[in-house]
């Protein structure tokens, strides 16, 4: 919550532009897979408009930064990594969102127990890989374990009750990690599936079967270069998807 980390945030203001937002480390960086999320959560105005807006793994803050000027009536982020939390608020505050803001240092659902929301958005690590570090980035935000679901099925499984009547989710999807969405009362549809590219220390990461058997169908390789599809999936009430 910004509040509670009033004073850190400040030291960090103060100390100069070296720390402000736009000097974030590598691992903090947005991802294709952000620009995308980004991309769907705008041409879906109308829903995040005076919208009570969480995002799981709120890494940057970025993607929270874009709900808030779209109009969110209340922010709130949860992100496992301290370093998360604290450039996420200094970014928010520095765009003048205060009041209506809070993130939270926590697991998954844990730090909104008991809580609802109108749209949950989540761009989760779910590469095919176990635990590591490649390109910078902290293991946390890069592994999705061997199968790529470690953290998926956690999300989808505490989903329905944090949505509020009416709530809706827009995540990040790889194509080659499969998809099963069993909630009673929700729906799943593709809002997007774009190429994002698949950098050469993240292929020789890549669970063998998972690439052997995905060759061809949602990875395709051209020369030395790998790409991947990767979807933008919308979930919720089957009339509140329209």
């Amino acid at each position: 919550m910004i509040g509670a980390q009033e004073g850190s945030l400040m030291s960090l203001a103060q100390s100069g532009e070296k720390d402000s937002p736009q000097e974030v480390s590598t691992a903090l960086r947005p991802s294709e897979y952000t620009a995308a999320l980004i991309q769907v959560l705008r041409a879906r105005a109308g829903w995040v408009r005076h919208a009570n807006a969480l995002e799981i793994g709120s890494g940057s803050g970025v993607v929270l930064a874009v709900l808030g000027a779209l109009g969110a009536a209340s922010l709130c982020g949860v992100d496992i990594e301290s370093e998360a939390v604290a450039f996420g608020a200094l970014l928010l505050r520095g765009l003048g969102h205060c009041g209506n803001v809070e993130i939270c240092h926590g697991d998954m659902w844990l730090p909104v127990a008991g809580r609802r929301f109108d749209l949950v958005a989540a761009n989760l690590p779910h590469f095919p890989m176990e635990t590591g570090e490649f390109g910078g980035r902290l293991p946390s935000w890069s592994s999705g374990g061997p199968d790529g679901r470690r953290l998926l099925d956690r999300f989808l499984l505490g989903l329905a009750t944090h949505l509020a009547p009416g709530g809706r989710a827009i995540i990040t999807h790889n194509a080659f990690v499969d998809l099963e969405f069993k909630q009673q009362g929700l729906s799943l549809r593709l809002a997007m599936t774009v190429l994002v590219h698949i950098p050469r220390e993240k292929l020789a990461v890549m669970t063998r079967s998972i690439r052997c058997s995905e060759e061809g169908r949602s990875m395709h390789h051209y020369g030395p270069y790998a790409f991947a599809e990767m979807h933008i999936a919308e979930i919720g009430a089957t009339a509140s998807l329209g």
